[in-house]
């Protein structure tokens, strides 16, 4: 079962994003983080919570014992080209899968994506990479 593809819609339904689901021990934990304009609260995860478990309850038959829902935090994951888009501006940590010029590690400010290519500014100058290069992509926390 594809469990991305059952929650997806209801998260989104409810307003949020699904931005990262796990899967863990065996199938008996499932941890979703998720996400919405002006962060997630307490009472965000608790409604979401709520309807996974119906949902999981009355659409499938998956056995579970546990069910965490919470924000993705401040050093959020980035995994589509619209997550990068949406946050032009701030600061991000990347690892590609293959070096570019002997780099695999950047850390910069994200300037946008066109036709899959990121744009990176690391010290002052525009790095392009390809997006379906990129193994991991974090926001850095400012704190």
């Amino acid at each position: 079962m594809d469990l991305r593809a059952l929650l997806e819609p209801t998260v989104n339904g409810l307003g949020f994003e699904l931005v990262d689901l796990e899967a863990g021990r065996g199938g008996r934990l499932i941890r979703l983080f998720i996400d919405k304009p002006g962060g997630v609260d307490v009472e965000d995860c608790a409604r979401v919570s709520h309807q996974v478990t119906r949902l999981l309850a009355v659409e499938a038959d998956y056995d579970y014992d546990r069910l965490e829902v919470s924000s993705p935090g401040l050093d959020r994951p980035l995994r589509s080209a619209a997550d990068f888009v949406r946050f032009a501006g701030h600061e991000a940590q990347l690892k590609m899968r293959a070096p570019k010029e002997g780099r695999r590690n950047y850390v910069g400010i994200l300037r946008g994506v066109d036709d899959g290519v990121l744009h990176l500014e690391v010290d002052g100058e525009v790095v392009d990479l390809a997006l379906e290069q990129v193994e991991k992509a974090r926001l850095v926390p400012n704190i």
